[in-house]
């Protein structure tokens, strides 16, 4: 029995053999030959044990130290000897099964198990190579009872993992159905939903992944016999077919478990106006994993949650788009769906593979594009829904038509008296000033139906960045143009006697209503853009989930807003203060009147109303919330009261 002492990140031994590693900044790796956890408390937080596995397992499980606890980091314990069971299979494709000595091209294959020695039992090895050799069938069935026989511990699954990318790599010439049916044997023994919790603890948090690229890699050169296979296991699913350009649109349904309560369903449809794009007879194939998604989320980063079956498919690169229905996991109402693909190289979902089609309480519609080398895989992540109303949607087109008509009538009335009201210098920069603003939203109004449209009719992803790109930045010049206003009645009012003349006044203003928010919008794109994330799915405008890009326009609005918010609390301070020689009664009553004015004013021209949206950030799935902040936008932002207020500023205060 040995013990460990840790004093200043040192770990220090007592006994003979005890291996010692790296007095490190608080990472001590420690072999111990009891288990981990009858070393509780740990002192150092972040140290490592590393445990050897049981006799007859090969391997090692790590535990790391949480919270004075060690708790179980990876287990590599296993007890498949996986190079004879791929040498096996190796000989049995490369060799003649009905005879011949042992030797040969199998013998110098890779070793499958990552510098792993084999455990196999003495005599083991003439069993599989000898006399043995002639049972073994190219289909690899050869190998399926010993793996269905193992516990789907940790460690076997990385190592079926490594097999089976090992047989997608070098064993992947004339897949038959047999094969595939062996292959997808294989594969199900680590896909069972039983066992899922085993994949957290897998030492490679890739191994989900590399299983994802092995069958799809695998599967994508099945050939396909009589028009058609089909080849259905309890966790993954293989159909293909031969298609041409006279195929009238083909169709791949999945029905499969996904745990003991019930099925999932998926569907793969080939639109037949993509099969007229093939030159040639060729073949489609699909694959369908109802818990794969499960497996690959553990591993990422992003907040969202799988909802439905991941489907691959493999297709001529002719096909572009492709339509995908998934039935959710999760079918309460208040989650909402996002459509995304799995991009290979940075082994990630990508939203940009895919746009939301269709979506209610039970399914997801999704169009997606295929690109062999970047998008297979697809399926539906789980995201807070976004509230529909047809209410919701008449305030705001109802609002943004009525604001595109009141802007440009304030526009014609500008231009008409601006001779008359801009004859001093002060009357000149405000009334320069509402006509920015009322320019900048009048802009943003039309851009936002343009957005709409190029989202809509599913026009290209360049359209789409340039038009969230201009909303972008007509939204911010006109925030920032109302801060330019802000602050222009904070100098009226507080620098009587500092002038400043017309031309400084227009460097400024322009400088900071079009300068800083075509340097924020540039640099948005600039930065989210190359990683695919200066989008969001299902509409033409700034991303969130992914990369947070929104933040770009919420950021600089919600700053400006608490600084006009300022200024109209310094407004009512400056005129409601009492004057000198009038009554108490007719004071006070003149002084709610100013106050009462100037906030009903100051209130929409200042975009105070925006604040409003912060209620929608904090519960985003509230109608509620969302109608409210709508109805007191649809009479500044999203519709005429901005402009009535710049009329009215035009008229009656020039």
């Amino acid at each position: 029995m040995f013990s460990v002492i840790n004093t200043l990140h040192r770990c220090y031994s007592q006994g003979p053999q005890y291996a010692v590693l790296s007095p490190c900044n608080s990472i001590c790796l420690v072999y111990f030959p009891d288990a981990c956890i009858n070393l509780i408390p740990c002192q150092d937080k972040g140290a490592i044990c590393i445990q050897p596995c049981p006799p007859s397992f090969h391997g090692e499980t790590s535990f790391v130290c949480e919270d004075r606890k060690w708790q179980m980091l990876s287990d590599a314990c296993a007890s498949l000897d996986v190079q004879s069971l791929f040498q096996r299979i190796s000989q049995s494709e490369l060799l003649p099964c009905s005879g011949g000595h042992s030797g040969g091209a199998g013998e110098h294959l890779p070793f499958v198990g990552e510098g792993k020695p084999g455990h196999g039992k003495p005599g083991d090895g003439a069993k599989y190579f000898g006399a043995g050799n002639h049972s073994c069938q190219a289909d690899f069935s050869c190998i399926i009872p010993d793996i269905l026989s193992s516990p789907a511990i940790p460690g076997n699954i990385a190592d079926i993992v490594e097999l089976l990318k090992k047989i997608s790599l070098l064993l992947s010439e004339n897949v038959t159905g047999g094969k595939m049916k062996s292959y997808s044997r294989i594969a199900n023994h680590i896909l069972n939903s039983s066992i899922i919790s085993n994949w957290a603890f897998v030492k490679d948090r890739n191994a989900g992944s590399i299983l994802l690229d092995s069958v799809n890699l695998f599967a994508g050169k099945l050939l396909i016999r009589n028009g058609s296979e089909s080849i259905q296991e309890p966790f993954i699913a293989t159909k293909g077919y031969s298609i041409h350009r006279n195929t009238s649109g083909k169709s791949f349904d999945f029905s499969m478990e996904f745990n003991s309560t019930g099925n999932i369903t998926g569907q793969m449809v080939i639109p037949e106006e993509e099969l007229l794009r093939l030159p040639r007879a060729s073949k489609a194939i699909s694959v369908a994993f109802p818990t794969l998604g499960a497996i690959l989320e553990s591993n990422q980063l992003d907040p969202h949650f799988v909802n439905g079956m991941v489907l691959s498919v493999s297709l001529p690169e002719e096909l572009q788009n492709i339509l995908l229905t998934f039935e959710k996991l999760n079918k309460l109402r208040q989650v909402g769906a996002q459509c995304v693909g799995w991009h290979l190289a940075e082994r990630r979902w990508d939203p940009r593979a895919c746009e939301l089609r269709a979506h209610n309480v039970t399914t997801v519609v999704c169009v997606c594009a295929h690109r062999r080398r970047t998008y297979r895989s697809f399926s539906i992540l789980m995201s807070p829904a976004a509230p529909r109303s047809s209410v919701l949607d008449y305030i705001t087109w109802v609002g943004l038509g009525l604001s595109i008509f009141s802007l440009v009538l304030c526009l014609v009335i500008e231009a008409v008296v601006w001779h008359h009201v801009t004859k001093t210098e002060i009357t000149y920069m405000r009334h320069f000033c509402l006509v920015n603003i009322a320019a900048s939203l009048l802009v943003a109004d039309v851009l936002f139906i343009l957005a709409a449209v190029v989202h809509n009719t599913n026009l290209n992803y360049q359209l789409c960045v340039a038009a969230t790109f201009f909303l972008h930045f007509f939204y911010l010049a006109l925030f920032f143009w109302m801060f330019t206003l802000g602050l222009l009645i904070l100098y009226g009012l507080l620098l009587i006697f500092l002038k400043i003349t017309r031309s400084v006044f227009l460097a400024a203003a322009f400088s900071i209503g079009y300068g800083c928010p075509l340097v924020i919008s540039i640099l948005t794109v600039a930065i989210t853009e190359p990683k695919n994330g200066y989008l969001r799915s299902g509409a033409c405008w700034l991303n969130w989930y992914e990369t947070n890009a929104l933040l770009a326009f919420v950021v600089p609005a919600l700053s400006i807003i608490v600084v006009n918010l300022i200024v109209v609390v310094v407004v009512v301070v400056k005129t409601g203060r009492s004057s000198v020689g009038e009554g108490c009664k007719s004071q006070d009553l003149s002084s709610m009147i100013r106050v009462s004015k100037n906030v009903a004013l100051l209130t929409p021209l200042l975009g105070l109303t925006w604040g409003f949206g912060l209620a929608t950030i904090i519960d985003s799935r509230s109608l509620a919330f969302h109608i409210t902040f709508a109805l007191l936008n649809a009479f500044q932002v999203n519709s005429g009261t901005l402009g009535n207020s710049v009329c009215a500023q035009t008229l009656s205060l020039g």
